[in-house]
């Protein structure tokens, strides 16, 4: 069985785990797991969430790591950085979005990546971040084990994880995409009706 692990922070962006998450829980060859650095953390939208573990109990078991953006990943804990520098260095999947990838940058993670992110000028203080050539203006991008997001890309963002962990053939990861963006009329019209 592969492992997602979705890492979250309190005041974590609901709408930026919704798709990924019931997408790759769907699977029968797949489980998601829920981590965090606290045991109870609630998210923007005001849903309350009980992480299935806390980031100091977990090991590098998973399939890769996502990192859901939101707003307190202006964050010093050796505990988190020590987790995800060490994912890094295992060459483990990663994807990141939104403040996740402001968290990166921050931290030099993202120096031998092309990458995208809110906006580059946010990091132009960042004296770890040495990579501004490498940042494209794009919703989502994959670089080698890294996916990263804006935190308007959702979408763009779950189609590229899906890809980056093939997840399912690149037509099927289209199909379900198109659907979630264009609404089930569109997609028959298109690709015919998945029910018949």
């Amino acid at each position: 069985m592969k492992k997602a692990l979705f890492l979250l922070l309190d005041e974590f962006a609901d709408w930026e785990i919704a798709h990924l998450s019931s997408i790759i829980n769907s699977s029968d060859e797949w489980v998601t797991k829920r981590v965090s650095i606290l045991n109870k953390v609630t998210s923007i939208g005001g849903m309350t969430l009980l992480p299935d573990s806390q980031i100091s109990n977990e090991t590098h078991d998973f399939d890769v790591l996502i990192l859901i953006g939101g707003n307190k990943w202006n964050i010093e804990d050796k505990t988190l950085l020590n987790f995800i520098e060490q994912t890094f260095e295992l060459e483990k999947p990663v994807g990141a979005i939104c403040g996740a990838v402001d968290y990166l940058a921050k931290n030099g993670l993202l120096n031998n990546y092309k990458h995208t992110g809110n906006s580059i000028y946010l990091w132009n203080e960042l004296k770890n971040y040495k990579n501004a050539d490498g940042f494209v203006e794009t919703q989502a991008i994959i670089d080698g084990n890294l996916v990263t997001a804006n935190g308007t890309g959702e979408l763009e963002f779950t189609e590229e994880v899906l890809r980056l962990i093939n997840f399912d053939t690149p037509i099927n990861i289209e199909k379900k995409i198109f659907m979630i963006k264009n609404g089930f009329y569109e997609y028959c019209k298109k690709y015919g009706n998945p029910y018949i």
